[in-house]
């Protein structure tokens, strides 16, 4: 199987690069970084789940997990291991390739040159200043943060990152601001990839957002939870003209 997808991998003009374990895989990443990676569940020696873990923990890097189940709990284990996606086997090729590009487009942008980017950022907050609350820049605490780039930058530790499902929710929650949106309708924006979420899911993934975005998760200035109503994303006027 790695065979096969390296040889899909290079048809799409991209290199790729085998291990037969977690262990040589964090051998190779230490020698030459990768954009992405795609992970087995299951693996000889540590298992796929606690090595993208890991690698979630010390890079800011991509990861695509690859499971041969596909119950809810699996949809589960696969945010709350951080990765930005998994694909269920047996898969289709096309199905493949799609999904490791949705999360290129989320993750490469990430990898330019700090200074460059939060300059850019700036550039477009500055746009922004006078648009509407549909603005693509917004300002969130230390976050700056560009919609249509689908960019996001942590000012203060330029370090961290958002994943590609952290910054999915929070595109949904920042089409409407200071308006509650439920778990229905969050599942329902994500469209054609709704399948592949549930309820917990949704919990999971704002619980995750705001240990990143808020200065202090357990009192959450940006992402509130209202009662009975589902999730907003507060911002002030400043917030949503800056």
């Amino acid at each position: 199987m790695a065979e096969l997808i390296s040889d899909l991998i290079e048809a799409e003009g991209w290199i790729p690069a085998c291990a037969g374990s977690a262990e040589e895989a964090a051998e190779m990443l230490e020698k030459e970084p990768m954009h992405l990676v795609l992970v087995d569940h299951n693996l000889p020696g540590i298992s796929g789940r606690v090595f993208a873990q890991r690698l979630r923990a010390q890079a800011n890097i991509g990861i695509v997990m690859v499971t041969a189940a596909g119950s809810a709990a699996e949809r589960v284990l696969g945010l709350e291991t951080a990765a930005d996606d998994y694909v269920v086997k047996p898969f289709e090729p096309i199905e493949l390739t799609a999904r490791i590009k949705a999360v290129l487009r989320r993750t490469i942008p990430s990898l330019r040159p700090d200074k460059d980017l939060e300059k850019e950022l700036d550039r477009q907050l500055g746009r922004a200043t006078d648009r509407d609350h549909s603005s693509s820049a917004l300002r969130l605490g230390d976050w700056a943060i560009d919609m249509k780039g689908r960019r996001a930058v942590c000012l203060s530790d330029q370090s961290r990152t958002l994943t590609a499902a952290e910054f999915a929710l929070l595109e949904i929650l920042a089409q409407t601001p200071n308006q509650p949106v439920s778990r229905a309708q969050i599942l329902d924006r994500l469209g054609s990839e709704s399948d592949r979420y549930i309820d917990r899911n949704v919990d999971v993934l704002v619980l995750r957002l705001r240990r990143k975005i808020e200065r202090n998760p357990d009192l959450p200035r940006h992402i509130k939870t209202r009662r009975g109503k589902g999730y907003v994303l507060h911002m002030d006027e400043v917030e949503l003209s800056s």
